[in-house]
C-alpha cells in the first residue's frame, strides 16, 4: 500500500527553507528541515513485516534523488542524502558563504555544540564522550598512531576482514613501536560462535597482544563481528580494543553501551546520511589515558577527548547538517532502515547460496549479517577475476558494484543496497547471477 503522508511537500519544504534564510541559528533551520517531512502510517507493523512492504519503502524512496540508466549496489562508499537533508546542507552552505568568518567565530562553535550532543543522545552516551571528525578514518587511525599502551616484545592484533588502511597503520607500529602485528584470518562466511572462536584462539596462542583492532561490520562483506564478547574476553586479558564502526553505525540499529568498547570510530556519512565529510571519535570518560593528545595539544588531566583531534579548517555545512540527517534517519527508524536492508540482501543472497557457480562471503545467519554482503565466482579469487566481475556487471546487466581485496580467502563483489533500492532491483541481480553460469 502507498503512504502519501510520507511523500514530501515542495511548497511545505521550500517555504521551510525560506523561512529559515533569515534565521542566524543553524540549530533551528535543522529542525525546519525537519518539519518538512512526517513519516507514513505503517500500520503498526513491526520491523521485519514492515521490511517487505514496498508500498512504504517506495514512500521513502521519493525524498531521494533517482540516479537514471544504472542499478547501483554500491551505496557503502557514502550515503545519499534525503532531499530535506540536502535542503538543509544548501542552506548551510549559503550561509557560510554569506557571512563567512563572522559566523565561524561567533556562531559555529555553538552549532558544533549542539550537533555533538545530537550525535551523543543517539549513540547513548555523553556530550563530552563524542568528538565529530571528517571520517572514520580520522579517528581510527588517531586511536592507533597516539596509543600509549605498547613497549617491544608486545604485540598487537588486528584481522584480514579489518579496513584496509586501518590494517596497515597498525602493522606500521611494528616499525615504529618496536612490537609484533599478528593478522589474524577469519572465515568469509561465518556465525557469531565462530568468530569469537576464532579470536580465543589468538588471545591463548599470542598472550603477548596488548592492542587489539576489532571491526564491528567488516567493510569486505558486511559480516558482524560479537564484538561485546570480544571486548569481554579482551579485557580479561588486559587487552586493550579500538572497535572500527566505520560500516555498522545506520547499517544496523544500536547504541554505543550495547558494545561495551572504550574507544571506536563512526561515519555519519554512510548510513546516517550526513554530508560526506563527517565522523565521530568515541572516547569513554576516565579511559583517555592510555591515548596520547594529537601532538601539541595539552590534557593534562585526560579529561577531554576532543584534543585527541585537531581536524582544523573542515566543512563548516557538512557539521551543521548533522542534526537533519538525523533527524530523518530518525524518523525512517533505525530499525526498520536495519530490517529493510537485510530483507533486501536476503532476496539476492538465499537464491545465490544455491547457485553452483557463486561463492557467497557474509554472515550465516541474522545476528551475523547485515544488508551488506559480497560474492565470487566458485574458484575465481584473483583481483583480476573480480574486475572482470565486475565490469560485466556494469556492462552487460546496468548493475553497478564494487571490488573488495584484503581477505585471505581472495577477492570478492560487494553488493550493497540502500533504503531507496526496489525489492525489482534485487531481483535483476538475482537474474544476472544466474546467467554468469
Amino acid at each position: 500500500m502507498d503512504h502519501p503522508e510520507f511523500l514530501l511537500s515542495r511548497r511545505q519544504l521550500l517555504s521551510g527553507v525560506a523561512a529559515t534564510a533569515a534565521i542566524s541559528s543553524m540549530g533551528t533551520s535543522a529542525q525546519s528541515a525537519k518539519s518538512a517531512f512526517t513519516l507514513g502510517n505503517s500500520g503498526n507493523q513491526s520491523a521485519d513485516k514492515l521490511a517487505s512492504d514496498e508500498g512504504f519503502w517506495r514512500d521513502v524512496a521519493s525524498n531521494y534523488n533517482s540516479t537514471q540508466g544504472i542499478i547501483n549496489l554500491e551505496h557503502g562508499y557514502w550515503g545519499k542524502m534525503a532531499k530535506p537533508v540536502l535542503e538543509a546542507y544548501d542552506l548551510a552552505n549559503k550561509k557560510v558563504n554569506t557571512q563567512n568568518s563572522y559566523y565561524a567565530r561567533k556562531n559555529f562553535p555553538e552549532d558544533m555544540r549542539q550537533a555533538t550532543h545530537k550525535v551523543a543522545q543517539a549513540l547513548g552516551v555523553q556530550d563530552g564522550e563524542i568528538v565529530l571528525t571528517r571520517n572514520a578514518t580520522e579517528a581510527i587511525h588517531n586511536l592507533i598512531r597516539q596509543y600509549q599502551g605498547l613497549k617491544p616484545g608486545d604485540a598487537v592484533l588486528l584481522a584480514d576482514s579489518d579496513y584496509p588502511s586501518f590494517k596497515s597503520t597498525m602493522h606500521w607500529l611494528q616499525q615504529d613501536q618496536g612490537v609484533a602485528s599478528i593478522e589474524l584470518l577469519t572465515p568469509s562466511f561465518a556465525d557469531q560462535t565462530q568468530l569469537l572462536q576464532c579470536y580465543l584462539d589468538a588471545f591463548e596462542q599470542h598472550p603477548n597482544i596488548k592492542l587489539l583492532l576489532l571491526t564491528h561490520v567488516s567493510n569486505q562483506h558486511g559480516l558482524v563481528f560479537p564484538v561485546k564478547a570480544i571486548v569481554t574476553e579482551a579485557n580479561k586479558r588486559g587487552i586493550d580494543v579500538i572497535c572500527d564502526c566505520a560500516q555498522s553505525w545506520g547499517l544496523i540499529d544500536y547504541k554505543i553501551p550495547e558494545l561495551a568498547v572504550n574507544w571506536a570510530g563512526f561515519n555519519l556519512h554512510k548510513w546516517i546520511g550526513s554530508p560526506v565529510g563527517v565522523g565521530a571519535l568515541y572516547m569513554k570518560k576516565a579511559t583517555l589515558e592510555k591515548i596520547a593528545p594529537y601532538p601539541g595539544e595539552s590534557d593534562s588531566d585526560n579529561s577531554r577527548a576532543y584534543t585527541r583531534v585537531h581536524t582544523a579548517t573542515a566543512n563548516f555545512a557538512a557539521f551543521m547538517t548533522v542534526p537533519a540527517a538525523l533527524d530523518f534517519h530518525h524518523a525512517i527508524g533505525g530499525d526498520n532502515k536495519e530490517a529493510r536492508l537485510k530483507y533486501l540482501r536476503n532476496l539476492w543472497f538465499s537464491e545465490a547460496q544455491n547457485l553452483p557457480h557463486i561463492e557467497v562471503l557474509g554472515g550465516k545467519d541474522k545476528m551475523s549479517s547485515t544488508g551488506m554482503s559480497s560474492f565470487r565466482m566458485a574458484g575465481k579469487t584473483s583481483i583480476e577475476e573480480a574486475k572482470k566481475l565486475q565490469q560485466t556487471l556494469e556492462n552487460d546487466f546496468g548493475i553497478f558494484t564494487v571490488v573488495r581485496k584484503g581477505l585471505h580467502s581472495g577477492a570478492c563483489i560487494r553488493i550493497t543496497p540502500q533504503v531507496f533500492t526496489a525489492a525489482d532491483d534485487i531481483q535483476k541481480l538475482v537474474d544476472s547471477l544466474k546467467k554468469l553460469a
